[in-house]
């Protein structure tokens, strides 16, 4: 029997890396679903999304780490060309990755970190809400939406060991996802 493990990896000394700057043309976006691995692969696999860095927002904590980000969430900062998708299409596709009826975590990923979430800036807060309007409207969904629009904070990126995880350790991600049994609730959820 797989059990899941709750996103964990083994730490590593690496120091963390000042944030890039945001390359010329490229917009952000910044989400939480859950375990940050599986955001991070399913965001980073949409055309026009270049990079996606798993770190933690939402919460107090000046330095959160892994093993202390009380109040923040587990989240993924999307970077993008809005020349190839808009930050519209990226919310919309956002929440047929997440369970939107469930605030209590997402999946096998239990707690307060784990909450989904779409963290937005002002210029962003229209289209999210006009997406949560359309998903709301549409039926789609086996139960009520309720995932938060928040204001976006600081991001902080995750330690290096968490990042581009599916990519480093496919089979541990595998089995990860699996046995949390995102994909079949994802089916129930979405009716599909």
């Amino acid at each position: 029997m797989f059990v899941a493990a709750a996103c964990s990896a083994e730490p590593s000394s690496a120091q963390q890396p000042r944030q890039a700057p945001l390359p010329a043309g490229q917009q952000e976006a910044v989400f939480a679903g859950g375990c940050f691995w599986c955001m991070e692969h399913d965001m980073g696999a949409l055309p026009g999304v270049s990079s996606v860095m798993s770190g933690y927002t939402g919460g107090r904590n000046a330095n959160p780490t892994y093993e202390n980000h009380p109040g923040h969430f587990e989240a993924v900062r999307v970077r993008f060309d809005p020349n190839v998708i808009t930050y519209r299409q990226l919310v919309d596709r956002y929440w047929r990755l997440t369970d939107p009826t469930d605030d209590g975590g997402q999946f096998c990923d239990r707690g307060s970190s784990y909450r989904p979430a779409i963290f937005v800036t002002p210029d962003q807060r229209a289209d999210a809400e006009a997406s949560k309007a359309a998903v709301v409207a549409s039926g789609n969904v086996n139960g009520e939406v309720i995932t938060p629009i928040l204001s976006l904070g600081p991001f902080t990126e995750a330690e290096e060991y968490h990042r581009d995880y599916a990519r480093r350790n496919p089979a541990h991600y595998a089995a990860y996802r699996t046995g949390c049994g995102r994909d079949a609730r994802l089916r129930q959820v979405w009716r599909r």
